[in-house]
């Protein structure tokens, strides 16, 4: 990014946008209440939303000059993005998703960190919250390890320094340009995807966990299995696609999953003697890992807080988490993702 210390830079907000009539006018909110000193648009990627949100943008956008609107069709995350970053006019790129709101002095603090570390990217933590019920479950899997593996960008106790990706991302617009923008082949994964194409080229990536999100997790049962199945599938795609480039805790859950499906092939053999002795105690091994990670869920709903029924939701969440991930995983590593569609923001 040019170094141009005597003026903030301006800022291009980037979100795509598809059925979030319940968030889009918060998310879009916490842009405008960001006291930065240079100039700045929102330019929003409109997908053919059926719930409302093509009305609630025409009314933003009444109401702020700044807030411009390109079509999305395709409804692709990484195609919406990378129409929004085509009609950007600063030089500084940031990601912004409709079900997240920004924290006051977000884009001041990330503007300053590109400029301190000459990084091309910089991503921050991912704060979850929900409203009571599944939602408020889901969000406090978000923020455990337990959840999602204990990335960097979803713990507090996270320290400053270069990273594999960035959550969201305030990237140098440029830079982002040079190496194509994001990958459209993709329909899940495509901010790592695009941190390691970064990193490649040479780029560095930084965490600074004091930018912080605040994100709405989805609220249903069904939206979260889709979602997290989806997302399992593409990083399978990543995996067939570049290998062991992949961190080792994306194949805990399919490794889960493949021992269940063991399980269930074995409790027949063994409950009726058809392997017995030496054999059958080895194969027995096989229930430990099940066992293990019942374990784990009784615990986590024994050591969280609130009341029984928080508890036993926080458990749950956690099992159709790594259960539906890992299941979609095995499937894009198998057969590759094809045309797998997150359709947790599209179906009821």
């Amino acid at each position: 990014m040019p170094q141009t210390p005597d003026a903030a830079p301006g800022v291009s907000y980037v979100m795509p946008v598809l059925n979030e009539v319940g968030y889009l006018a918060p998310a879009v909110e916490s842009i405008l209440a960001q006291r930065y000193p240079g100039p700045v648009e929102i330019i929003l990627a409109l997908g053919p939303s059926t719930d409302g949100t093509s009305e609630i943008v025409a009314a933003l956008q009444g109401r702020d000059e700044r807030i411009r609107v390109v079509e999305n069709p395709g409804v692709d995350i990484p195609i919406g993005l990378n129409l929004a970053i085509a009609a950007a006019r600063h030089p500084v790129i940031v990601r912004v998703d409709a079900h997240t709101e920004l924290a006051e002095g977000y884009t001041e603090r990330a503007v300053e960190t590109l400029r301190r570390t000459s990084a091309a990217s910089v991503g921050g933590i991912m704060a979850a919250v929900g409203r009571p019920g599944v939602q408020a479950a889901v969000a406090r899997a978000y923020n455990s390890r337990l959840g999602l593996g204990g990335g960097s960008h979803h713990r507090d106790d996270a320290v400053e320094g270069p990273a594999e990706s960035a959550y969201l991302g305030v990237m140098d617009a440029a830079v982002l340009r040079e190496i194509g923008g994001y990958d459209e082949s993709l329909r899940r994964g495509e901010d790592w995807e695009l941190n390691y194409r970064l990193r490649r080229a040479g780029h560095l990536v930084w965490f600074d966990p004091a930018l912080r999100v605040r994100y709405w997790p989805r609220s249903s049962w069904g939206a979260l299995a889709r979602q997290f199945w989806a997302t399992g599938v593409w990083r399978g795609e990543l995996v067939r696609r570049l290998g062991a480039r992949n961190s080792l805790r994306y194949f805990a859950p399919p490794a889960l999953v493949l021992d269940l499906v063991l399980c269930v092939l074995l409790a027949p053999l063994l409950a009726t003697g058809v392997v017995v002795g030496w054999a059958a105690w080895l194969l027995a091994l096989a229930f430990l890992g099940p066992a293990l990670y019942l374990l784990l869920l009784v615990g986590a709903a024994i050591t969280a807080s609130g009341s029984v029924a928080d508890r036993i939701r926080f458990s749950l969440v956690l099992a159709v988490m790594h259960l539906s991930w890992g299941s979609g995983f095995l499937v894009g590593l198998v057969r590759g993702a094809r045309d797998a569609v997150d359709t947790s923001r599209t179906e009821s």
